[in-house]
């Protein structure tokens, strides 16, 4: 099988099983993107002479086709393709000939990488904040079907203030809003168009409309100087998984709460049996494993972001094929987060609180009773703050 880079001389199977590592299976998700991305170039190519209308029509048809099967299951990247560019041109030119082969005029699958990247990253950011936003729903309807049952609020896990289960998940749900919101934040640097910068040192001797691809795959701008576009690998992939390890953050400290309240001693939430899992030895238990897993998850995308922030350290400018194992921290991280943001919106309409087993101590009114002597009295809230802590003493 010829390879994008092939000259005739055979490589070394075990060679091309590490250096390709993984990349046949993880650019499965990028086939439909490096299609659209393809397609803009092989347009912008005609566009200023340098490719037959014929041919561009051709080209067009096949990588449409060849992305409507792949989206059937029926092809997948073999280990000797290399990863979804190579596939791709491989297989167009298989099935349309010769013109298959002059789509790679003007470009490197350094670019071509980045281009599918970029719209995977700026798709899978607007997927998670509407994950986000369902999430912030359902504690939003929690709050309107339960929202005047009291709950006491805590400071250093100890019972302080007066609160309810509306001001509890008003609080996440607020939280989760400006996750989502970080999310977009986090697009900014995946919303450049790499295209045009070919191996990160643009396509001499042509003349490519970058503008073009730009408008045509609806990236905010094109990336300049051209060099800059290697130096960027890792940013973008490391902004939107920080954007994600904040957002897991939140429904960590969500199901920390949720955990908290479902022990025997608290008895403050119930959860549908068919949302807990048994024990094996214990056949009382059951076990709400599902906020155990979703407590852990920032763990597994800090890690993610160590991971992206490692490959990336030090290297030298220009591509380096170290940078091809941003993909599966990338990878790992969105899926993850999809996966748990999901089973948090499920999981919230089966919680319901049980007012019968929350009582709130008269001290945690100790904070209003301060301020309330302190404006009584027209005395300073500490001596007021004092008064009060010596009336508790007496109680």
């Amino acid at each position: 099988m010829s390879r994008l880079w092939d000259k005739g001389a055979p490589l070394d199977q075990r060679i091309l099983k590490f250096t390709a590592g993984d990349d046949h299976r993880l650019d499965q998700r990028l086939v439909r993107y490096d299609v659209l991305a393809s397609i803009a170039h092989a347009r912008m190519l005609t566009q200023q002479g340098l490719l037959s209308s014929e041919d561009c029509e051709a080209i067009c048809i096949g990588l449409t086709g060849l992305g409507e099967q792949h989206a059937r299951d029926e092809w997948s990247i073999a280990l000797e393709e290399e990863d979804a560019h190579g596939a791709l041109e491989s297989r167009l030119i298989e099935k349309i000939g010769p013109a298959g082969g002059r789509l790679h005029l003007g470009r490197s699958r350094n670019d071509q990488v980045l281009a599918a990247l970029r719209l995977y990253m700026k798709e899978a950011a607007d997927t998670l904040r509407e994950g986000a936003e369902t999430v912030a729903r359902a504690l939003d309807t929690l709050a309107e079907r339960q929202g005047d049952c009291p709950l006491p609020g805590y400071t250093h896990m100890q019972p302080a203030m007066p609160s309810s289960v509306r001001l509890w998940a008003e609080g996440f749900a607020a939280e989760l809003r400006d996750d989502a919101d970080g999310l977009d934040t986090g697009k900014r640097r995946a919303d450049l168009n790499p295209l045009g910068s070919a191996a990160g040192y643009g396509a001499p001797g042509i003349d490519l409309d970058r503008e073009a691809t730009r408008e045509s795959l609806g990236f905010a701008s094109n990336q300049n100087p051209v060099t800059s576009v290697q130096l960027s690998r890792g940013k973008a992939e490391a902004t939107l998984v920080f954007e994600v390890a904040l957002l897991l953050g939140d429904l960590g400290r969500l199901a920390a709460d949720l955990l908290l309240f479902y022990t025997s001693e608290f008895a403050f939430v119930s959860l549908p049996e068919d949302m807990t899992t048994g024990s094996s030895i214990m056949p009382q238990k059951r076990n709400p494993d599902v906020l155990e897993l979703v407590r852990s998850t920032q763990a597994v995308a800090t890690g993610a972001l160590a991971e992206i922030f490692a490959i990336t350290t030090k290297l030298n400018s220009g591509y380096q094929r170290d940078l091809q194992r941003l993909k599966a921290p990338l990878f790992r991280v969105v899926d993850l987060a999809e996966d748990t943001l999901a089973i948090m919106a499920h999981a919230l309409g089966g919680i319901a609180f049980r007012p019968e087993n929350i009582r709130l101590d008269t001290a945690l009114t100790a904070a209003e009773r301060a301020n309330q002597l302190a404006i009584r009295e027209g005395i300073p809230f500490r001596e007021a703050y004092r008064v009060v802590a010596r009336s508790l003493d007496d109680e």
